[in-house]
């Protein structure tokens, strides 16, 4: 994060000219934006882990859906750490996309009880 808090112009030129990524000037800045968001959220809390951890009560949220139709969007937990991400000048950082963040990383265990990783990661045999 540290050299695309430092970002200008020059780069964002650049990037957009790059054929290998997506080149929409307003993701292209929001990366740069969260970026120096990012940084000062870990000079606050030390780690973004330590910050975000928060938002489920320091342990991972084992949930219990039966069907994969359960499995919800966003929660309360995804909206309230949208709304704070926003509040500290974050950009395309919607519930939505929050919550699928969480997913992916581990704050919430959405695998179905009869997946064999919900028991894994749940702890229950």
């Amino acid at each position: 994060p540290h050299k695309v808090a430092r970002f200008g112009s020059r780069d964002v030129r650049r990037l957009l000219g790059d054929a290998g990524i997506i080149r929409n000037r307003l993701k292209i800045g929001a990366a740069i934006k969260n970026a120096r968001a990012f940084l000062a959220l870990q000079e606050e809390f030390g780690t973004f882990d330590a910050y975000i951890w928060r938002f489920v009560g320091g342990k991972p949220k084992v949930n219990r859906w039966r069907s994969l139709r359960e499995i919800p969007a966003k929660t309360s937990e995804s909206d309230a750490l949208s709304k704070d991400l926003k509040q500290r000048d974050f950009t395309f950082v919607g519930s939505t996309i929050v919550y699928a963040h969480m997913q992916a990383t581990g704050l919430v265990n959405d695998h179905i009880v009869t997946c064999p990783r919900w028991k894994e990661l749940s702890g229950k045999k």
